[in-house]
């Protein structure tokens, strides 16, 4: 199973937070591959320079200390996104939605909004 990570699942996963049930940290750490969105990173980028959010390392050395792999966005992820039906209003988690959607891979989130969409889940 490949598995693209939310943003909040990996920031999650990289404090070592409690919640992430168990199952969840088993089926992540036995994935074939994880990813981390660029989307990701974008909205990291955006907390952090409100002040809302504080990372003690880059979010790019986050996803290589966890072993983890980097999805940029593309054209055809975009093109996706923006065709989506609006149940969700946040556009870096429709960014996230189009991206299982178009690597047919199994989207890791808390966001039961998510459930409104044709994409594979695992919800934490």
């Amino acid at each position: 199973m490949i598995v693209l990570l939310d943003t909040h699942v990996f920031l999650w996963w990289s404090t070592g937070s409690t919640r992430l049930k168990a199952a969840v940290r088993r089926t992540i750490a036995e994935a074939d591959d994880v990813y981390v969105s660029a989307a990701s990173a974008w909205e990291v980028a955006i907390k952090t320079s409100l002040g809302k959010l504080h990372m003690d390392v880059t979010f790019d050395e986050a996803v290589d200390a966890n072993g983890f792999s980097s999805l940029p966005i593309t054209f055809q992820h975009a093109a996706v996104a923006g065709a989506l039906p609006s149940h969700h209003a946040d556009p870096f988690d429709r960014m996230l939605i189009a991206q299982a959607q178009v690597e047919a891979w199994t989207l890791v989130s808390h966001d039961r909004r998510f459930a409104a969409y044709d994409v594979r889940m695992l919800w934490v």
